[in-house]
């Protein structure tokens, strides 16, 4: 591993472009031509988590991939900047602002899910559509799986160990990693990227170790509490064999948002834009035509 895969970036994201927001820098791809899909993904992944995506949804769609500071990101926050969930959601909503984006089919995953409920349930006004794939609501905030993050980020070095420790490759298909995120091994480029930068940078792991701090119930709950306001076609999209978002969940938040469809992705967990894309671009691409 080199430090060039901590900038590594999937042939179909294109190249990363700069937005100067007011809340600070934030890298984002923007390939194809059609209605707006933005996609936000969650903890210790990058814009490389929707590569496969894009591959297949760009020769229809613009596709609007943001690469958001949680983790396994190349531009660090400035010092003092909050990056709790609720701050990093409203980076995302500034950066769709930013670009004048409109009618967008917001697309979330895992804690990139949490963040998108919170957009469309304070920040609505440029959303047309949403789809949820397996992702954190209500009390599973973290989920179970992860919860061990939040001691972590309490513990001074605990984040830096634990990085050090996924430089081997096979703790990287233990559980506590990705492991029961994805049904089999990531590509190796899109792994490294995930996790090199905070391997190698004490700013990424600072903003790691705030967005895990700053997760709460609270949050997801507000959210949840506040998504039947949200009006506009919704789909959840949910692994079926999922081993850190229960069914359950998906199911409760086909009931929350009154103008809903439920489906199911076989063959998955988490990471569905990873195990099956062939199902999940399939469902994106009818549900927004």
């Amino acid at each position: 591993m080199t430090t060039d895969a901590a900038r590594w970036r999937a042939p179909a994201l294109g190249e990363a472009k700069e937005l100067d927001l007011s809340a600070g820098k934030l890298l984002y791809h923007d390939v194809g031509n059609g209605p707006t899909l933005v996609f936000v993904h969650g903890l210790l992944v990058n814009a490389n988590l929707w590569r496969k995506l894009v591959e297949r949804l760009s020769a229809e769609f613009r596709c609007v991939v943001l690469d958001l500071p949680i983790g396994s990101h190349i531009l660090p926050r400035e010092p003092g900047a909050d990056n709790g969930p609720v701050a990093v959601a409203n980076l995302a909503a500034d950066a769709i602002d930013a670009l004048g984006l409109e009618d967008v089919t917001l697309i979330g995953n895992d804690s990139g899910g949490a963040m998108s409920q919170v957009i469309v349930t304070t920040r609505p006004e440029r959303i047309g559509r949403l789809v949820l794939t397996s992702c954190d609501f209500r009390d599973n905030f973290p989920p179970k799986l992860f919860a061990y993050f939040k001691p972590t980020a309490a513990i001074p070095g605990a984040l830096y160990l634990l990085a050090q420790s996924l430089r081997i490759r096979p703790m990287r298909r233990l559980p506590i990693a990705f492991g029961w995120l994805t049904k089999r091994p990531i590509e190796r480029e899109a792994e490294d990227s995930y996790l090199l930068p905070a391997m190698t940078s004490g700013a990424v792991r600072e903003d790691t170790r705030k967005f895990i701090k700053g997760s709460d119930v609270s949050i997801t709950n507000a959210a949840a509490d506040r998504l039947g306001e949200f009006r506009k076609p919704a789909m959840i999209a949910w692994s079926t064999e999922d081993k850190a978002f229960p069914p359950a969940d998906g199911e409760a938040l086909a009931k929350a948002l009154p103008d809903s469809r439920l489906e199911w992705v076989d063959d998955a967990y988490t990471f569905s834009m990873e195990d099956n894309p062939d199902r999940l671009a399939e469902l994106i691409r009818d549900f927004v035509r």
